[in-house]
C-alpha cells in the first residue's frame, strides 16, 4: 500500500519580513520513496506563521484527488491549530476565546477548506534537530524566500 507524506516548513527574514514556505511531498511503499516532488513559495512582507500555514495548504492543494496523508510539521502553531483551536474558533464565528478575531483567518479557513477533502493525520517533529526530511523542507522554505530577500 503506498502511503503519502508531506513534510512542510516555514521560514521568514524579520517577522515580519520576506518569508518562505516549502513542502516535500512523498509516496512511500513499504517505508521506501518510490515518488517525490517539492513545492516552495514566497512573499515579500509576511510573517513565519503565515508560512508554515501556506506550506501545509499548498500540500493539500497539490494533491489531485481525495487523499490519506501524514502531513508533517515542526509549528506547533499549525499543529494545535488545525487538530484543536480550530474548533473554538469556527465555534465562536473565527473569535479566540477571548473574543478577539484569530489571526491569520483566511489562511485557518483556506486550510480547513483544503484537508476537509483529505484523511489528514497530523503529526509534529523538532525543527532543526536532524530530521532528514524537515531539513530538506526548511531548505525549500529558504529558497522559497530567497527572492523577496533584499
Amino acid at each position: 500500500m503506498t502511503e503519502l507524506f508531506a513534510y512542510t516548513d516555514g521560514a521568514c527574514s524579520g517577522n515580519p519580513g520576506p518569508g518562505g514556505w516549502g513542502a516535500l511531498m512523498q509516496a512511500k511503499r513499504a517505508g521506501e520513496v518510490i515518488k517525490e516532488r517539492a513545492l516552495q513559495g514566497g512573499e515579500p512582507e509576511t510573517t513565519n506563521n503565515r508560512m508554515e500555514l501556506m506550506a501545509a495548504i499548498s500540500a493539500l492543494e497539490a494533491l489531485e484527488r481525495a487523499s490519506r496523508i501524514t502531513i508533517v510539521t515542526d509549528s506547533a502553531y499549525v499543529k494545535n491549530g488545525v487538530t484543536s483551536w480550530i474548533h473554538g474558533w469556527k465555534r465562536n464565528g473565527w473569535k479566540t476565546s477571548n473574543k478577539k478575531p484569530v489571526k491569520n483567518v483566511e489562511l485557518w479557513q483556506r486550510l480547513d477548506d483544503a484537508q476537509a477533502r483529505h484523511d489528514v493525520t497530523w503529526e509534529w517533529v523538532k525543527g532543526h534537530a536532524g530530521h532528514p526530511e524537515n531539513e530538506r523542507a526548511d531548505e525549500l522554505a529558504r529558497a522559497g524566500m530567497a527572492p523577496f530577500k533584499g
